[in-house]
């Protein structure tokens, strides 16, 4: 849940040009894994179950948008190669910007400006219906 509170500003920012989806993917820091002292307590998940059970951490923190969960057969997070996570922003089924790896290439201010730029242009779309010269 590293920069949360980021993503969720980017939900509430951008909420009007944009639909925010979690995929909750293979835990990567499991407590019975490689983990950080200050992790959640979230073993490897060995089914359905248990990543459903994890999932509920994040909803419990609230982001804001919906999330789903990964197949155990992770083909989510193999297609888009989002172990530990990733951010993409996609557009009528094409990839508009695909973020570096997380956690230290999650740059939540990087989705920010592709949105800003997505959200000027619908305004000026919008803006030009109707006008004639």
């Amino acid at each position: 849940m590293f920069k949360l509170d980021e993503f969720k500003q980017l939900v509430r920012d951008f909420g009007d040009v944009a639909d925010f989806l979690v995929v909750y993917v293979a835990e990567a820091h499991s407590t019975d894994g490689w983990s950080f002292g200050n992790n959640f307590d979230i073993s490897e998940h060995r089914s359905l179950e248990d990543r459903l059970s994890a999932a509920q951490i994040l909803l419990q923190n609230d982001p804001l948008c919906p999330v789903v969960v990964d197949e155990m057969s992770n083909v989510s997070a193999i297609k888009y190669a989002a172990q530990p996570e990733r951010l993409y922003v996609l557009q009528a089924g094409k990839v508009l910007y695909k973020g570096k790896m997380g956690p230290w290439g999650y740059d939540p201010m990087e989705v920010r400006s592709v949105l800003q730029k997505m959200k000027t242009a619908h305004l000026f779309s919008i803006s030009s219906v109707g006008v004639s010269n």
